[in-house]
This record gives C-alpha cells, sequence and structure tokens, in this order.
C-alpha cells in the first residue's frame, strides 16, 4: 500500500513571463513504512516537492495523494495529524521565547491530543532529552538537542508520514550522526514513513531504501540504495553524481 503518490507534479513561481518552474513532471510513489530520499544539486527542485505536498506552495498541478487523503489546493486538518514537517534550521524552527514544554503543549493542544502532560515526558523520551529539558528555552539548548525538539513536536499528533528536509545539515558531523540514528529508531517504533531531502548520498544511504535523483526541476532516475552502493546507475549525470560523493570523502 502507498503512503504517498504523486503524479505529474508541476510546481511554479510567478506569474505570466514571469513564471518559473522548480519542479516538472515528477511522478513517484512511497510505500507505507519505507524510507525514500530526494537528492541533487542545490535548486533542482528536491525541498520544493517536500512544501508542495506540505501545502507550503500554492502555485501546482498534478496528482498527489498522501495518507490517503487526495490533495487539493488546501489541506485538512486531518492531514496535518497524519503528516508532520521536520525543517533543516532548528535554530529558525522554534521560537525563542517559548519553552519546550510550550512547544510541544502548543503542538498537541492544536490536534486535541489528550494527557497532553504524559505525552510531553513520552516524546522528551523518545527523542533522548528527557524530563530534564522540559522548561529550558532554545538558547539554552544545543543544535542538535534542538532539532531532537524539533522532531519531538513533529511526532506530538502521532503522524503517520515525516517530511524531512535536510534534518542534519546544519549540524556538526557527530552531531549529525546522532539525529540520523535517532531517524532510524523512531521510524521503527512509531512505524513511520519518511520523505528524506538531503544533498548528502551518505545522510541518505543511512536511512534510505531508495532514492529518485533531481536534476533541474525533473526526475533523472530512481534507484535503489544498494544499486547506489554499487554506483549502478543508468543515468550519466547520477553516475556523475554518485562518483564525485565518492571522490569527496577520500
Amino acid at each position: 500500500m502507498s503512503a504517498v503518490m504523486v503524479k505529474d507534479l508541476n510546481v511554479w513561481f510567478g506569474v505570466g513571463a514571469d513564471r518559473s518552474y522548480a519542479v516538472r513532471d515528477v511522478t513517484f510513489d512511497v510505500a507505507d513504512g519505507e524510507s525514500f530520499g530526494l537528492v541533487g544539486e542545490s535548486g533542482s527542485g528536491k525541498s520544493t516537492i517536500l512544501r508542495a505536498i506540505a501545502g507550503l506552495v500554492p502555485t501546482w498541478s498534478g496528482d498527489m495523494t498522501v495518507a490517503g487523503e487526495t490533495l487539493g489546493p488546501k489541506r485538512s486538518k486531518s492531514f496535518y495529524s497524519k503528516v508532520q514537517m521536520v525543517f533543516q534550521d532548528p535554530y529558525a524552527s522554534l521560537h525563542p521565547r517559548q519553552t519546550v514544554d510550550r512547544v510541544l503543549s502548543e503542538a498537541m493542544g492544536l490536534h486535541g491530543v489528550q494527557n497532553i502532560n504524559t505525552r510531553i515526558g513520552k516524546l522528551l523520551d523518545d527523542v533522548g532529552l528527557g524530563a530534564g529539558f522540559r522548561f529550558r528555552y532554545p538558547h539554552q539548548l544545543s543544535g542538535g538537542q534542538r532539532q531532537r525538539v524539533a522532531i519531538a513536536r513533529s511526532l506530538a499528533c502521532n503522524p503517520s508520514i515525516l517530511l524531512l528536509d535536510e534534518p542534519t545539515s546544519a549540524l556538526d558531523v557527530s552531531v549529525q550522526a546522532e539525529i540520523l540514528n535517532l531517524l532510524v529508531d523512531l521510524r521503527r517504533e512509531h512505524k513511520l514513513t519518511y520523505i528524506m531531502v538531503s544533498h548528502d548520498l551518505g545522510v541518505v544511504g543511512h536511512l534510505c531504501e531508495r532514492i529518485g535523483v533531481m536534476r533541474e526541476g525533473r526526475f533523472e532516475e530512481v534507484l535503489t540504495v544498494e544499486d547506489m552502493r554499487r554506483s549502478k546507475a543508468e543515468s550519466p549525470y547520477t553516475q556523475h553524481l554518485l562518483e564525485s560523493s565518492i571522490n569527496s570523502v577520500r
């Protein structure tokens, strides 16, 4: 069963002669419980796809079905109880004057979650923080701790799908590994489906089973992570991307 189905997706910005397409004719599906990666160079359109799914980009055409709901111009409240997004920058995604407790309480309150007090403790434990962080402000947290709070907030309403927009790229390398391992554990424990954007093929290889390679707003090809590791790509562009990634870590 597919958790996400995207068909002939186009996303553009501007009107008339100023219209510019960020995504063109993209089609893919993500199975229930799968982790699917979107990779490509900066400006290739991968983050724009996540934003279109989340309802953050109003100018799009095509067909999208997510968590059993066919998407239109606006997202329903039930959509956001099933789908949540984790953003790239943990420093910008949390309100500087709100404690962790308030961040999580408000997220749950919006979705009518019961037993908020108990649930906050469970969420903090799930993301490896614990009760001692409950009444801290963002400036009292490291980058990795802020991203753990952002992940906890995304889980507050028990979603089934997480959209991950470069969730580790703003963090130190050692902290990146911790967050990736946390996401692996959370996916297993909560039976989550992921769509993850990254420019780092190593990050995608750690978390995903399949990847869609993007170039100038289009899908170049979709391949398994196993084929990615073996550098078995049909497209010369994808092959060049894989070789460049290997050379960069030598």
